[in-house]
């Protein structure tokens, strides 16, 4: 597939069939995206991979807003940082997450971005429990790794729409 077929093909997918992806797939998503640079080539970024359906779907629950999505997922994927291993582990995994995405997409598979860092469980109470903290409740999360945020992965359930034309030129600043 050409790059920017790629890139026009990814969309946020929050509908999947039941359909499970198959272990070799899995190994290859996370093969490519391993290949994502890091900064000083640190590799901070690890993946926790949850194909547990009874997990996926305590998951959706992490947040009172933007995750419940998840509970149809065939599969999750936590992208986690390092922090002992560098200080830009958020940027690296952001990287990550973003080629994570891009190789399902090639794969003919749907995922969609559920942040986790910085955000609470409840909308209502910024300051209370954490949906990193919820997650660590049930998921084996390294210590010393932060999640960044978890990519719902599975064949998509529905045909997108095109993305609405817009006009880009104002979000490009050119020098004279």
């Amino acid at each position: 597939m050409e790059f920017k077929d790629l890139i026009n093909k990814r969309r946020s997918i929050r509908k999947f069939s039941d359909r499970p992806v198959p272990r070799e797939v899995v190994d290859r998503l996370l093969a490519e995206a391993l290949t994502a640079p890091s900064a000083r080539n640190t590799r901070t970024t690890r993946f926790l991979v949850v194909d547990n359906p009874e997990l996926v779907v305590r998951m959706a629950d992490m947040r009172d807003y933007g995750s419940g999505f998840l509970k149809n997922a065939p599969l999750a994927i936590v992208v986690l940082g390092d922090t002992t291993a560098g200080d830009l582990w958020r940027e690296n995994a952001s990287i990550s997450a973003t080629i994570l995405q891009l190789a399902c997409v090639d794969e003919g598979l749907g995922s969609c971005w559920v942040h986790i860092h910085g955000r609470p469980r409840r909308k209502d109470d910024p300051e209370g429990e954490q949906a990193a903290d919820y997650l660590r409740t049930f998921l084996p999360i390294p210590e010393g790794c932060e999640p960044l945020c978890a990519i719902a992965v599975g064949y998509s359930d529905f045909q997108p729409a095109p993305l609405p034309p817009c006009d880009d030129s104002l979000r490009i600043i050119r020098l004279p």
